[in-house]
């Protein structure tokens, strides 16, 4: 850079050509989120300021997090956070950082919410591997007389999950269980959901370094064909939903077949199945069968 003090966009337009000599996916999405996410700049601020000389102390800040973005570790992950269907959650080591498809499953879950409402239940939630909580306390911000418990093996996990509770006014409705699973919440619930871990073990390690290196493997490794948490899932739901009650489940993109066969030995009827951004296979939802 020449002598004058770098501005928001030259730093932008730095970050940017560095990625792209790096061959990440999206230099130019990843430089504008990093800076404007370090700064805490908006679209407007940016235009408007963003031509002003900035302190050595944010430019170093900046810088370093440039290094971290090229080797390769996620821009949110080096924010500390994401915004998931509205909401701030904050990212730790022991979370999958959420991605957008996920929200498909909300999208597919309120309907249900709404028609319990309605009927004036105060519907239950459980979310199984809650991870930072995405999906159940966007459920919980959007439908106001419920209430979830996110269950996670993962101390760390159940941490971020109540902390990211508690920074969107949500924690009076939501507590934490440890898993695996069911093994210690006894309760039943008006309806279930998880993003389970589905990656098929010998796929895990050829995924994309920002998702080997940085996401908990926990989270990714559904075993040998990548199905053991829904097997598990499954042999233990129909315990734990009331006969009204839902599954909400988010697959791999070629996992459907073998998901719904899952289920519907395990007494579970398919009601719903919906596709993410890309026109894959997302999202299932069941209902137990009543004989």
């Amino acid at each position: 850079m020449s002598g004058v003090a770098p501005s928001a966009k030259s730093l932008i337009a730095d970050a940017r050509r560095r990625f792209e000599t790096a061959g990440l996916a999206d230099p130019a999405t990843d430089a504008r989120v990093l800076v404007c996410g370090l700064l805490d700049l908006s679209p407007t601020v940016l235009l408007l300021d963003g031509e002003k000389p900035l302190s050595p102390d944010t430019v170093a800040r900046v810088e370093a997090a440039i290094v971290r973005r090229l080797g390769r570790e996620p821009v949110h992950r080096i924010l500390g956070q994401r915004d998931f269907y509205g909401l701030d959650l904050a990212l730790s080591a022991g979370t999958l950082e959420p991605r957008a498809d996920t929200e498909i499953l909300v999208d597919a879950i309120l309907p249900h919410l709404q028609r319990m409402v309605a009927a004036v239940l105060k519907p239950e939630i459980a979310d199984l591997g809650t991870g930072t909580g995405a999906i159940a306390l966007a459920l919980l911000h959007e439908c106001p007389e419920a209430e979830a418990i996110g269950i996670d093996i993962s101390e760390d996990a159940l941490a971020t999950a109540g902390l990211n509770a508690a920074r969107n006014g949500l924690a009076e409705r939501f507590r934490t269980r440890p898993g695996p699973w069911f093994d210690h919440t006894p309760e039943i619930f008006d309806i279930i959901v998880s993003n389970p871990p589905y990656i098929r073990s010998d796929v895990v390690t050829a995924l994309e370094p920002e998702v080997v290196r940085f996401d908990p493997m926990a989270a990714l490794d559904g075993g040998l064909d990548g199905l053991d948490a829904y097997r598990a899932i499954a042999a233990s739901a129909r315990s734990h939903l009331r006969d009204h009650g839902i599954i909400g489940l988010e697959i791999g993109f070629d996992q459907r077949v073998d998901v719904t066969q899952i289920f519907d030995v395990a007494g579970f009827s398919l009601l719903e199945e919906r596709r993410d951004y890309g026109g894959n296979d997302r999202v299932l939802v069941f209902a137990p069968k009543l004989y």
